[in-house]
């Protein structure tokens, strides 16, 4: 099997400002449970698993850390938006789930619960400030923290991320999917772009 998905993501969790897990700190959630509570929306501009086009879908990533990253112990869960053909969703669902290798497919060691896919509406709106909603379950937005210069503060080179480079700031809205509600204090945003060629190198890129 190979891939690639490419395009942008909104994401937000329960950790203070500012989230550790890209440095595979403990988290850092304001109630002190040191856990990770987090939704990541994904708008894939362009994207295919073989010969499944998988272009202009969205889809949401779940996310339940209750340690530093490679601690493992992880639960996750997938929703991708109702307009996705079935075809489509089993592709995705294959990607994210790591059976089609690539970088979910080196993450898939840390996962003890994968809770499965569900098919829900999701609409994404890109930009400086992204927002997502994933109908019924997720409203996030997300406002950038800015340097001294005015331009957005980045993340660049961590351990884990969705990006090699992905900008941070305040996250806002709700989530409550798979168990796993939320109230979103971090954000983080970027382009994306994950393929088959990027096995063995989690680090550097989620």
């Amino acid at each position: 099997m190979a891939y690639r998905i490419s395009g942008s993501y909104v994401a937000t969790c329960s950790c203070a400002l500012v989230c550790g897990c890209p440095v595979d700190a403990r988290p850092n959630d304001p109630q002190g449970r040191g856990e990770c509570r987090g939704a990541a929306v994904f708008h894939i501009a362009d994207g295919h698993l073989d010969d499944t086009d998988l272009s202009d879908i969205d889809f949401a990533f779940y996310n339940f850390f209750p340690s530093n990253l490679t601690s493992g112990n992880w639960k996750v869960g997938v929703v991708i938006d109702r307009g996705a053909s079935d075809e489509a969703a089993r592709a995705l669902e294959r990607i994210l789930s790591g059976q089609a290798g690539g970088p979910f497919g080196d993450l898939a060691q840390f996962i003890t619960e994968f809770a499965g896919v569900e098919r829900a509406s999701i609409t994404y709106q890109g930009g400086e400030t992204p927002s997502a909603t994933v109908e019924s379950l997720t409203e996030i937005g997300f406002e950038p923290l800015r340097g001294v210069d005015g331009t957005p503060t980045t993340v660049k080179n961590a351990m884990f991320g969705f990006a090699p480079e992905f900008r941070i700031g305040r996250g806002s809205g709700r989530s409550d999917a798979f168990g796993l509600g939320y109230e979103p204090i971090y954000g983080e945003a970027a382009d994306f772009d994950f393929s088959t060629e990027d096995e063995g190198q989690v680090r550097g890129r989620f």
